[in-house]
């Protein structure tokens, strides 16, 4: 933190921090919030740069709940080598309009990722479950572990990887599973087939996993990349499939395998089930797991908002 003016936190600092904030509640927080017409989420807004030399994504959000309006911005900057891609989150008081905090969001885009799907397969997951399936063992993917790793009574965890590159000794002990919970399978079609839970975890843009050959109905939630058109299932498969996600209002206008599906198949927004908001609150219909439910995950302003305001309470009560 700097000695003067409003704190400045970088990713080692949010790395300590975090261990000491429960983000899945921050997260339930503010889609009540939502939920109550307290809270505001604006679309997100790409920003080209001039000749193709990269863009910036803009994630706004407001929650009056907590009187805390934000933004995190991320830039994707091309070079001669490999692009520089960042992410800072700034808080602003509602009240005084005064600047609050400014945040390294890189970290914390991935737990706050983590634990709003976690929170979707808290109150979409059958209570019965006992199988977890996670598609990808990078970073996001590991976060997805830690975060579900409470939500039901597992009896086992599966993971695949294309790049296959995570030991099962590291993603043990980094995740807190038990001797022997843990299966790297050879396939995504093993890891999957009878699974309860299948959480894809990747920067695919195209379908790493196809719906048909699962065996038996299950929740399958997705992040997918903010790639043009990306999608981890095939737009298709929304038609067989009872739809969630995070926010109806934003998500369905970006999120890929939706914007196809809508202008190529005769699925469209009005078959969306329920949103995180209507989840949270009690008002969604839950599925009926006669066929697969699907939550996608756009990632929200909001939801930047939320996870750096936790840091920032964090910081407050240290202080006292």
């Amino acid at each position: 933190m700097h000695s003067k003016g409003i704190p400045v936190i970088t990713a080692e600092q949010t790395a300590e921090i975090l261990l000491h904030v429960d983000v899945k509640e921050a997260m339930r927080r503010v889609f009540t919030s939502l939920a109550r017409g307290q809270a505001v989420q604006p679309a997100q807004k790409v920003v080209l740069l001039p000749n193709c030399r990269g863009d910036f994504i803009n994630y706004f959000g407001v929650d009056m709940s907590r009187q805390m309006l934000g933004a995190k911005i991320s830039p994707y900057l091309v070079t001669e080598h490999k692009p520089v891609i960042t992410a800072w989150t700034l808080l602003m008081s509602a009240s005084d309009g005064m600047p609050l905090m400014l945040c390294d969001a890189s970290l914390l885009t991935i737990e706050r990722t983590a634990a709003t799907t976690a929170l979707a397969v808290e109150l979409l997951a059958r209570e019965s479950a006992q199988i977890l399936t996670v598609i990808g063992t990078g970073p996001i993917a590991r976060a997805h572990i830690r975060h579900a790793l409470t939500l039901r009574n597992w009896k086992e965890i599966r993971i695949w990887s294309r790049s296959g590159s995570q030991s099962a000794e590291s993603i043990q002990r980094e995740c807190g599973l038990t001797e022997g919970m843990l299966k790297i399978c050879h396939s995504a079609e093993d890891a999957a087939k009878d699974t309860d839970v299948l959480m894809l975890c990747t920067s695919s843009a195209t379908p790493v996993i196809d719906v048909k050959r699962l065996i038996r109905p299950c929740l399958i939630t997705s992040i997918s990349t903010n790639a043009p058109g990306a999608h981890e299932v095939s737009p298709r498969a929304l038609q067989e499939m009872d739809v969630y996600c995070d926010y109806r209002q934003t998500t369905p206008s970006h999120a890929g395998e939706m914007v196809i599906a809508a202008r190529e198949t005769g699925w469209s927004t009005g078959d969306i089930r329920g949103d995180l908001p209507e989840l949270v609150t009690g008002s969604a219909i839950s599925p009926s797991y006669k066929r697969h439910a699907f939550f996608r995950s756009l990632g929200l302003g909001l939801e930047d908002v939320a996870i750096a305001d936790s840091v920032l309470s964090y910081l407050k009560e240290q202080d006292k």
